[in-house]
């Protein structure tokens, strides 16, 4: 059985080999743009009140039961998911600890700095741009090769075990996540349903433009050292 490879080129590397593996300054700076933006995308969907997504259905259940922010929520969610990547030797790294603190508090600051639209097409036009940019962001964080964060490390730590694309990988996690938050209260829509089955082509697809190469031979994803 030929073993899985890396999607869209990314590396499996450790912590160290990660700050290691060259243009450091860049990637951290798409790092950091990437979480920010990612921040952006889920206030941009949430103010727009036509369905957030999967994962922020479930957050936004979550927080309907704890005395806790919506950033709070996200940040424990994060630590809860870090144990899922012990089974599937999914490799952290600075980014990983970047997302699980960041995350949260960025979109909390973004949802405090935006103001909910009037007006369905605006709320539309929010989702849309929540969307697209959400994807954007993944791959953008993704791309700089100093660990995925918590959510996206599952996804792609399942896709190098399984040999699914991410595309498959992305849009079974949303499906089941959003499930469990509707369950514990948390409110989907249309937007929902268009996050869950758009988000995961579009990853893929900016992957493809945003993956930094690394400009030191690194062992893929699947292969043996």
């Amino acid at each position: 059985m030929k073993p899985p490879t890396a999607p869209a080129g990314l590396a499996n590397l450790g912590p160290l080999a990660q700050l290691k593996a060259g243009r450091l300054p860049e990637r951290l700076l798409r790092l950091l743009v990437g979480l920010w933006l990612y921040g952006l995308a889920i206030a941009l969907m949430i103010e727009g009140a036509v369905g957030a997504s999967p994962w922020d259905v479930f957050h936004l259940g979550v927080s309907h039961h704890l005395p806790l922010s919506f950033g709070m929520v996200m940040v424990l969610t994060a630590v809860g998911v870090l144990l899922a990547w012990i089974p599937l030797r999914q490799m952290p790294g600075l980014g990983t600890v970047a997302n699980t603190l960041l995350l949260g508090p960025f979109a909390d600051l973004n949802l405090a700095l935006l103001d909910t639209p009037q007006g369905l097409p605006l709320r539309c036009a929010y989702l849309v741009a929540g969307v697209v940019l959400c994807a954007v962001a993944t791959a953008m964080y993704i791309g700089a090769q100093l660990g995925p964060g918590p959510r996206d490390g599952l996804m792609t730590g399942l896709a190098r075990r399984t040999g699914w694309s991410i595309r498959s990988i992305r849009t079974l996690i949303e499906v089941t996540v959003l499930v469990i938050g509707v369950l514990l209260g948390g409110v989907a829509g249309v937007g929902t349903v268009l996050f869950a089955f758009g988000v995961g082509p579009l990853t893929q697809f900016f992957l493809r433009y945003l993956v930094v190469r690394l400009d030191t031979p690194a062992t893929v994803a699947g292969e043996t050292p």
